[in-house]
This record gives structure tokens, C-alpha cells and sequence, in this order.
């Protein structure tokens, strides 16, 4: 009986996770983007710093309590970005993985009032249009090899500085 439960727990994480591969693959024509959450209220003191390149000035980090992976493929999140003099701007955005894109949502001044992006458009993480946020962080956090990482996967990479699906196991068993 322990082996038949076994057998049908693995069969349906199986199924599962081809419906949720076939959803987000890149050969499927029926993918849409879900409506994500609005903007969501954001700490400037909580945020978890991302690895800038040396010519970026500004600091720059990811509030965790923002990030939002959706059925979509998408993660949702808020990028802080704090300046010499400590003023801070942050901007709500969204990373597709498995195309490598990025999108802005929504934008904040130093008073933290989100302002709406009016006709959001996808990117290349690649484009050098604005920041280098987006890139670094699905790189050092939110993707690994195209694949989304879920939420907590996505702190334990900010908080240790380790690269999602690279994290030591402590107990294999």
C-alpha cells in the first residue's frame, strides 16, 4: 500500500507539473498574463540588496515582502533604488523567465505614491533601456535557467547571496 501511495503521489506531481510546464512553455499559444496584484505598499528599511555592476551608483534592493509569483510565470515585485544622498525610488515590475523579459508596472517618487505605467510593454532583460535591476535580479534570485523560482527559494537567494537550485542541502535523507 506504501508503494502504491508513492506511485500515485508521484504520478499526479507528474501530471502537475506538465500542466503547469505546458501553460508556461514558450510553444504555447494560449498563455496569457494574469492581472496581477496592484502596486503593493513597499519598506524602504526591509529591502534585501541585489549585486549591482561597480559602475551603478545607486543601491539597489528587492522588498521581500512584495514578491509575488503568479500561475502565469510572472514574479511580481518592488525594486528600491536609494541614491547618495538617501533618497529613494521604486518601481513595480514583472519578470518572465522563460522569455527573459521584464515589464514596469508602476513607478514611486521619493514620497512613495505609485504612479501607474499607462500601456506597460514587455522587454528584453537584455535592453539596456533604464536599470540593471531586472537582469540582476533574475539572475541572483528570481530565475534559474529560464524557470521561475517560488517566493522563498527567492529570499533565501537575496538573503545568502547563493544562487537559486544551487543551495546546499544540509539533510539529503
Amino acid at each position: 500500500m506504501n508503494t502504491l501511495k508513492r506511485s500515485v503521489v508521484g504520478w499526479a506531481l507528474a501530471l502537475v507539473s506538465g500542466l503547469a510546464c505546458a501553460q508556461n512553455s514558450l510553444d504555447n499559444p494560449d498563455w496569457v498574463e494574469e492581472k496581477g496584484p496592484p502596486a503593493p505598499a513597499f519598506s524602504v528599511a526591509k529591502v534585501l540588496p541585489l549585486e549591482m555592476p561597480n559602475f551603478v551608483t545607486v543601491k539597489v534592493g528587492i522588498d521581500p515582502n512584495t514578491i509575488y509569483v503568479g500561475n502565469d510565470g510572472i514574479v511580481r515585485y518592488v525594486a528600491v533604488m536609494t541614491n547618495s544622498t538617501g533618497t529613494s525610488n521604486a518601481v513595480y515590475e514583472g519578470i518572465r523567465c522563460l522569455t527573459g523579459e521584464v515589464k514596469t508596472y508602476a513607478r514611486a517618487g521619493s514620497n512613495g505614491i505609485w504612479s501607474p505605467v499607462s500601456t506597460p510593454v514587455w522587454r528584453d532583460l537584455l535592453d539596456n533601456l533604464g536599470s540593471q535591476h531586472a537582469r540582476m535580479f533574475s539572475r541572483q534570485a528570481a530565475c534559474s535557467v529560464r524557470v521561475v523560482v517560488n517566493k522563498p527559494d527567492i529570499i533565501k537567494a537575496l538573503q545568502t547571496g547563493t544562487k537559486p537550485g544551487t543551495q546546499k542541502i544540509d539533510n539529503p535523507s
